[in-house]
């Protein structure tokens, strides 16, 4: 697998925060779990489609988390 096309895990998820200061939610068994991406492009596009469609919304926002960085968060490639 080339750097290009290597696979770089995301997480894109949100919910009503208990305030738009915080990343606090203000109820954990309604957060959305939008889903797990292969690359932050496709995790930008999801996250930009939830963010766009609730944007009337103050207290809810969603976030992409970098799944790829706590798997390897050394960088050298070797998980575990």
């Amino acid at each position: 697998m080339t750097d290009k096309n290597k696979q770089l895990l995301h997480l894109v998820f949100g919910g009503e925060l208990t305030s738009p200061s915080k990343a606090e939610f203000k109820d954990l068994n309604n957060v959305d779990i939008v889903g797990v991406f292969p690359n932050y492009a496709e995790a930008e596009a999801a996250w930009r489609s939830k963010a766009q469609a609730t944007v009337d919304s103050a207290h809810t926002r969603y976030f992409i988390v970098h799944l790829h960085r706590l798997l390897d968060p050394d960088g050298d490639g070797l998980l575990g």
